[in-house]
Parts: C-alpha cells; structure tokens; sequence
C-alpha cells in the first residue's frame, strides 16, 4: 500500500493529472468509476481564492464518492498561499497539493506553476510555510526544471521533503519544453531510488497505454503513475492499465455503446453543474477520444463542437450510433 500522510492508498495507484478546465468533478465523476485511485481538482489560484472569485471557489466542490481526492492550488505569494490553504481546508479535501509545474505563460511568468521553479530558494521557504500551515498531507507536482540548465529536481525533491511534503509527482519535462517532444523519465527514476527519499514518488508524462505503464513501473520503480492528456475522453484508460497489470492482456477497446453511455453521463453531469451552455462548451475537448475510431466520425466529430443545444447533441451522437451500426 502507498501512504501519503494519513491516508492509505492501494499499491502502486493511478493518479488523474489535475488539468485546467478538464479535471471537474463531472470528468473526475466517469474516471473513478473506471479506476482511478487518487484524483486532484484543477489547480485553483490563491489568489482568486483569497477575493473569492467565483471561477475559483467553484473549483472547490469536492464529492465523498470521489475520496481520496486533493486540491490543488497556485500562486507566487507566500501569504496568498497560506490564506488560500486556509479557504481550501474548509472544503475538506483529504489532500492539498501545490502546483509547481504549470507552464503556461500566463502563470509561470509571473513565478507561479513552474515559474518557481526560477527561484529554487523559494520554492522552499513556501512549501515549508504551507506544511506548517495545515494538518492536512501537503503533496507537490512538479518538472525536472525550468530549462535543459537547471534540471534541479534531485536536489528540489530532497528540500521538499525535508520541510515536510508527504509525496512528490514529477512531469518528465521541463517548463521550457511545455508538452513537446518526449518525457524524460531518467531522473524520476533516479529520484525513486535516492536512499533519502523516502516519500512516494509519482510519475508523470506521455503515459498514454497500458504496456507503455507498464514499462515505466518497470524500468523506474515509482511509486505510482500520473494520467493527464490520455485520460481526456477516455477514461477507461486507468481499467485498461489496471487489467494489463493483473492480467498481462489488453482490454478490448469499449463498444460504442459504452461509448455513448460513459459520455451521456458525462454530459448531463456537466450541463447540471456548469450550466447547459457552459456544460456543453466545456465537454467539447472530450469529444475526439470518446467516439475515436469510429468510421466516418470526422464529420460528425465537427458537428458536435459545434452543437449549441443538448437536443442537437443527442441527435448527433444517434446518427454516430446508426453510422456504425
């Protein structure tokens, strides 16, 4: 079994990535019942929290079926952090997680997300202040580095640890590489075998098939693994890994059947949420991967993120149905 803090986790879990207008609970609600073990929110600003915008506080809403579930935040000010653990606290999630790996420009050029990962020193003095602030696990994801010069995150894993984080997920790239090219596991591993480091360490990045997982669990004995990207859409990946693990045999892939069941819910759970227009707006990223491979699904793919109306939505994916009859 994996403990971060108090909390037990069964061995070797699967992680959902906290990912920005993708990680809601609606998307959280159809990868639990698929097998995820651990799920954090999408990262919420500390300082959205602390003036109590309504983007921000929504993000809040935590549900008892998803538990183990943590929140994750962001920011540059030390004060702002702590306040916001404070807010975060309240909605009584069972682990508070600090995002430092963002590398979006709008975050980690103002030294928030990876952009701490500039000032190293920082980075530190922060997360000791958050630990000291809450008595709740406090975990961190994180990247190798800001660049190729500063792949730091050997030297960073040990510091956070030592000011009291219960587990570390490390994204194999760094900010200057944003999502491109291929995740460079190496030092993760190296991290995982570090006879100091004695937290879990998690494992993030281009982890998009069972055999793929496998050969990562294999090669660098982390703790755990991390979905994102993969999971988008299809969140019977985290079944699949898990089947492959026990079994050694790949799932055959879900009927469309499954396919349109796991996306209706999915859609009604994020038009009741978020409201019919912004629900439909924001299952359109999902569409792609939830009818993948289905013939002659470009056509109906376009019109779908384009459908305005619930009804329409329906109709569409009806016409999926009787096109792949």
């Amino acid at each position: 079994m994996v403990r971060i803090g108090n909390i037990t986790i069964t061995d070797f879990p699967l992680l959902l990535a906290p990912m920005e207008d993708v990680s809601d609970p609606p998307f959280r609600a159809v990868c639990k019942e698929n097998g995820a073990d651990l799920m954090y929110t999408e990262f919420i600003s500390s300082e959205g929290l602390i003036r109590h915008a309504a983007k921000s506080v929504v993000k809040l809403d935590i549900f008892e079926y998803e538990r183990p579930i943590g929140i994750q935040i962001f920011g540059n000010n030390i004060d702002s952090m702590k306040e916001a653990v404070e807010i975060t606290e309240r909605a009584d999630p069972d682990i508070i997680d600090i995002n430092y790996g963002c590398p979006v420009k709008k975050v980690a050029c103002r030294g928030a997300g990876a952009g701490i990962l500039l000032d190293v020193p920082k980075m530190v003095k922060m997360t000791a202040e958050i630990v000291k602030s809450t008595s709740l696990p406090v975990t961190v994801k994180t990247r190798l580095g800001w660049d190729e010069k500063t792949k730091y995150i050997g030297d960073v894993s040990e510091r956070l640890q030592d000011v009291g984080i219960q587990a570390i997920t490390i994204h194999g790239r760094t900010r200057q590489q944003m999502y491109k090219g291929e995740a460079d596991w190496t030092l993760i591993g190296e991290i995982k075998s570090n006879p100091r480091v004695h937290i879990p360490v998690f494992g993030n990045g281009d982890v998009d098939s069972p055999q793929k997982a496998q050969l990562m669990r294999q090669k660098y004995g982390v703790d755990g693994i991390m979905i994102g990207r993969a999971a988008i859409g299809y969140p019977w990946i985290f079944r699949e890994i898990k089947h492959y693990f026990a079994t050694g045999e790949l799932l055959p892939c879900p009927s469309l059947e499954e396919r349109i069941q796991v996306f209706k819910k999915h859609l009604d759970f994020s038009t009741e949420w978020k409201g019919l227009r912004v629900g439909i707006a924001e299952m359109r990223r999902h569409y792609s991967n939830y009818f993948k491979g289905i013939p002659h699904i470009k056509d109906y793919r376009s019109k779908l993120v384009t459908c305005d109306s619930y009804e329409e939505i329906l109709s569409t994916v009806d016409d999926i149905r009787q096109i792949a009859a």
